[in-house]
């Protein structure tokens, strides 16, 4: 039950956070932090309780397996179950549930009880996304991101908020009506092939699907996954999205949403459709590669500082597109690390990006300089998260993107060398934020406040956590060890021939 309470204090959080901030606009953020942290301390300790009996060779890698029937005349059931990969993703969830929650402590001031609301309920979306275990629910709780994070943007946004909260929910409401005619053809397939209409994830996985209509499906997943992603060329609502949402919507875009998308081609992509997604690999890299360069060469063209990072996440999803159409356990490996580092660092410069607004009011980096001599704390910190964007030895990006790049090698070595480049490009662009914002002439701004004990309480908390996971990654590698192993055992089934494949897949479900 532990996974229904988990959807549960989300869910009441939110709702008590709405109704009880009509009366005051103070309690909606008390209730709000209350309520992430008692979810991450729920999965937290789960976590460390399970750890120590991870076994990457056990038969059975699904640590929960909760299932109550729902709709049971279309086969539909409340279905949810976690691995070593969605445990961490979830840990992940009420990580940055708690910094956004502190981030926007002093920046949202009007209508605090329906913005708090918004927020845990996006939650409750993302955290559902990486339990659902039936193909409808998982469509349900993808659909219920969509709409909070809308009116998040929309409402708390920056000047031309309306036009980027438009085009967020265009992108993707489209591409995930696409994903559902899929699961509905898997259903139908499924359906006329056994006699079972199931939305089950367990039984689908063992569906025999035509070659060509098998393509179809997989592109009606890959489609909606990769605009989340994002992939060059459904890319274009990040920037808009990133640079007008509050500071907290940022932090959730970059840290969780975007891994919603990686988390459904590892999930869905490749094992409902191992034949199609292999057919799709060598596109689908040349995409990642294409996306780490264009990403980078982007950001540092940008002056607006949430577009710059905003673009820096679309180089380093490339990686991670990269990583996932490598099919092998090197690369997987680096693709769950840079899921989690990318959310840290990336996460991180969003939440500065949002202080240095608040006290310049303004985003553009031509009009900042100086800054390290009036805000020294805040300019460490900036150089050290600079660092991990460009992926330096010593903290977590570096051991991602390593990761990655071995496993890459294995399948092509010039979709290697190019996305190597990236690095190069990384490091252009990030010590270009440096200079512009911390190094340079001053501009006259005045006395400007460095960190607030509250800020430095966040960027102590994700400085620590960036440095912990590039000296010492294993606790991540261990816990998605026995996920990945199983992935990888059904790709390798797959290249061996068909009727081994359901085999594997059987054993996979077991």
């Amino acid at each position: 039950m532990i996974l229904v309470w988990l959807i549960g204090i989300l869910m009441g959080g939110g709702t008590a956070a709405l109704v009880l901030g009509q009366w005051n606009k103070t309690i909606p953020r008390w209730i709000a932090l209350v309520t992430v942290l008692t979810g991450f301390l729920l999965i937290l300790i789960f976590w460390m309780d399970q750890y120590q009996t991870i076994d990457e060779h056990s038969a059975d890698v699904w640590l929960i397996d909760f299932k109550r029937d729902w709709i049971l005349s279309f086969g539909i059931s409340f279905h949810l179950a976690i691995d070593g990969l969605s445990l961490l993703l979830l840990v992940l969830t009420g990580f940055l549930g708690i910094l956004a929650v502190l981030c926007s402590w002093k920046e949202i001031t009007e209508r605090t009880g329906f913005y708090y609301f918004n927020l845990l309920w996006i939650l409750v979306g993302v955290s559902g996304v990486f339990m659902a275990m039936d193909l409808f629910l998982f469509y349900f709780f993808w659909e219920v991101m969509l709409i909070p994070m809308y009116f998040l943007i929309g409402i708390w946004g920056s000047e031309n908020r309306i036009y980027a909260a438009y085009k967020f929910f265009i992108f993707t409401q489209a591409s995930g009506l696409l994903m559902l005619l899929a699961i509905l053809g898997l259903y139908f397939i499924h359906g006329q092939n056994t006699g079972i209409y199931t939305f089950n994830y367990f039984e689908l996985l063992g569906t025999v699907i035509p070659s060509g209509t098998g393509l179809w499906l997989m592109m009606g997943f890959f489609v909606a996954f990769a605009v989340k992603l994002p992939v060059f060329p459904f890319h274009t609502w990040l920037p808009d999205a990133h640079s007008e949402a509050p500071t907290a919507g940022s932090l959730i875009l970059a840290g969780l949403l975007l891994k919603t998308g990686a988390y459904g081609l590892l999930r869905f992509v490749i094992p409902l459709f191992p034949v199609a997604a292999a057919q799709m690999a060598l596109p689908a890299m040349i995409l990642g590669v294409i996306g780490i360069v264009y990403g980078a060469v982007l950001a540092y063209s940008q002056t607006d500082l949430k577009r710059l990072v905003a673009f820096t996440s679309v180089s380093h999803m490339g990686f991670v597109l990269t990583g996932i159409f490598a099919f092998n356990e090197l690369a997987f490996q680096g693709v769950v690390m840079q899921l989690v580092t990318h959310a840290i660092s990336t996460g991180a410069l969003f939440i500065m990006a949002g202080m240095i607004k608040e006290r310049l009011h303004t985003r553009d980096i031509n009009q900042m300089g100086g800054l390290w001599s009036r805000m020294p704390k805040m300019g460490a910190i900036g150089l050290l998260f600079a660092m991990a964007s460009l992926g330096l030895p010593g903290l977590g990006n570096f051991i991602a993107e390593f990761l990655i790049l071995l496993g890459a090698f294995k399948v092509s070595i010039w979709i290697t060398v190019i996305a190597t480049l990236g690095l190069i490009f990384s490091a252009v662009y990030s010590l270009r934020i440096v200079q512009k914002i911390f190094w340079g002439p001053q501009d006259g701004y005045g006395n400007i406040r460095d960190f607030s004990l509250r800020e430095i309480l966040v960027m102590t908390v994700l400085t620590l956590s960036i440095v912990g996971l590039g000296l010492y990654p294993q606790p991540v590698i261990d816990t998605a060890s026995p996920a990945i192993h199983k992935l990888v055992l059904l790709l390798e089934a797959d290249k061996s021939n068909i009727g081994k494949e359901i085999k594997y897949q059987e054993s996979y479900v077991r």
